[in-house]
């Protein structure tokens, strides 16, 4: 099978389009339980109704493992945001109302969030007085059961000429707590530069879901190092500060 239509390159893995499908091809060393995992919380994830690219399987391809789903024709939110600047603000509203509604959503038999950033602490490279308070914060925390996106960013919202919103990239999937997966998404914007809008985004998701402020903040250090063991050595330093600071006010 001859696949030539790049939609995007990352490490271990290339996404292609072909025809009406979409294959997410990894490369030979990239981890089978990953990879099946990661089709695994597809599956689970289209049961709660929310829209996703439909899972049409896990196949090989010249040797190496593939995930098929179908393609969806649309801009993502990214793009939108930055051909229409002056509609900032109607985006941001958009962008919180549609991750309130997966955070309303249950996804029963899907990892918990909990093991996943115990395991990523564990794994960090912080040393071990640090991994303790990080563990110890970890289990001061509410566990919920809310279905959490795990990389809910604008570029994984793609909108279809009809106006249809579609979630896509569901790998870091978990049930767990919403301020989670909140923490995260702010921590993505901070990441890219984004500094202000990142404020933004936090201070109305806030607002919009009557959610303390305070509290979505606690979960920022643990945030931070689960996002450190990724190795991106541009992020270590500010990763860092956030992972060593107590408490936000």
């Amino acid at each position: 099978m001859k696949l030539e239509n790049v939609l995007v390159k990352r490490p271990g893995k290339t996404v292609y389009r072909d025809g009406n499908k979409v294959i997410k091809l990894f490369d030979a060393q990239y981890s089978m339980a990953d990879i099946l995992n990661e089709a695994l919380n597809q599956a689970r994830v289209m049961e709660t109704g929310l829209n996703i690219p439909k899972l049409h399987g896990v196949t090989e391809i010249d040797g190496k493992t593939a995930i098929v789903l179908d393609y969806i024709e649309g801009k993502t939110f990214e793009q939108l945001m930055n051909e229409h600047p002056e509609k900032q603000d109607e985006f941001l509203e958009r962008f919180i109302a549609i991750q309130a509604d997966v955070h309303s959503r249950k996804a029963p038999m899907l990892n918990r969030q909990y093991d996943k950033f115990y395991k990523k602490i564990s794994d960090s490279s912080f040393d071990a007085t640090t991994r303790y308070d990080l563990h110890s914060r970890l289990d001061a925390m509410k566990r919920h059961d809310k279905l959490c996106h795990g990389d809910f960013n604008p570029s994984n919202i793609i909108v279809t000429a009809n106006d249809d919103v579609y979630i896509i990239d569901w790998a870091h999937a978990t049930q767990g707590n919403a301020s989670a997966d909140v923490a995260r998404t702010y921590l993505l914007f901070y990441l890219n530069g984004k500094e202000e809008f990142a404020d933004k985004y936090l201070n109305l998701f806030c607002e919009r879901t009557d959610t303390a402020k305070q509290y979505v903040q606690k979960w920022l250090p643990i945030v931070a190092a689960s996002q450190s063991v990724k190795g991106n050595k541009e992020e270590v330093g500010l990763l860092s500060r956030w992972v060593n600071v107590v408490d936000y006010m």
